[in-house]
């Protein structure tokens, strides 16, 4: 189900703060938003009849099974992009999390997916892994690599050899 990036952040604050007070009310959706609690009413009329979350005026809000499911959907993609953000572009905190915020709506599931295994794969590979992911961080803050690359590579092209006993 397609929802409008204000809608997503709706939905996803509603599970925050049913996941931490078992219930949502409006008050608490506008205070975590700094919205008006006009536009939250708005919101929530809207994702009662997406089915998204159970919904009556002056009662507590909860999500539906679907909305439940929807709302996971969005923090994943938060979670994945800020992973993303902070650990292979090294991007500080603060950034990544508002990097994310922004980016969860529009980015494609395809591109989360991808971003997630690169993550992975960047932790496994012998060639990369955290040490790669180190020296990407230290470029960026100081603008140079701390060896010569050109070293780097020729290990990387020396084929390994294997014993036999793993043969």
């Amino acid at each position: 189900m397609q929802l409008s990036a204000s809608l997503e952040d709706y939905i996803e604050a509603i599970y925050h703060i049913a996941a931490a007070k078992h219930v949502a009310r409006s008050k608490d959706i506008a205070s975590r938003l700094s919205v008006s609690r006009a536009s939250v009413t708005e919101a929530l009329r809207l994702l009662s009849k997406k089915e998204l979350i159970n919904y009556e005026p002056y009662e507590p809000i909860t999500l539906t099974a679907n909305g439940k499911k929807t709302a996971e959907d969005v923090i994943f993609r938060h979670r994945a992009l800020k992973r993303f953000f902070t650990e292979v572009l090294a991007i500080d905190e603060k950034t990544a999390e508002e990097g994310a915020c922004r980016v969860e709506h529009a980015a494609p599931p395809e591109v989360i997916k991808r971003m997630i295994s690169f993550i992975d794969f960047l932790q496994a590979c012998p060639r990369g892994g955290d040490d790669l992911l180190q020296g990407f961080s230290e470029y960026c803050s100081r603008g140079m690599t701390r060896a010569d690359c050109s070293d780097c590579i020729s290990s990387c092209k020396t084929p390994k050899t294997v014993p036999p006993s793993e043969r």
